[in-house]
């Protein structure tokens, strides 16, 4: 993994890892009220805030995992970052899309490059 591949995991583990504990434990009243506020405008409920906790928290993990695993953390934080991205286009504005948009892109560079090294090495 370059160095540039590893900073960008580091941060995206970090946001995540931080996102996914407010919404699976609500530890932060403030941003889980705010969250959880925009959960319910698109129509989803705690218990998908839950599962989205989780699935965060799976692609945070997941990233430092060999082979497939790392594939599939990586995969799991890109997946969550377009739905986050169409909920905030769709019900919301660009601006507040703006954090999703940047981990979609960071997630996207990571799914890319574990996909191509896992790929080289079966060459």
């Amino acid at each position: 993994m370059s160095l540039a591949i590893t900073v960008v995991s580091v941060l995206l583990t970090a946001f995540f890892i931080f996102a996914s504990s407010i919404k699976i434990f609500g530890w932060q009243k403030f941003i889980f009220e705010t969250q959880l506020a925009f959960f319910k405008k698109y129509g989803l409920n705690r218990t998908v805030m839950l599962l989205v906790g989780f699935v965060e928290l799976f692609g945070s993990v997941g990233l430092w995992l060999p082979e497939y695993l790392g594939i599939s953390g990586a995969l799991a934080l890109f997946t969550t970052s377009i739905g986050a991205v169409f909920f905030h286009f769709y019900f919301d504005t660009w601006k507040d899309a703006i954090p999703a948009m940047i981990t979609l892109m960071l997630s996207g560079a990571v799914l890319y490059s574990q996909y191509f090294e896992f790929g080289m090495q079966g060459i």
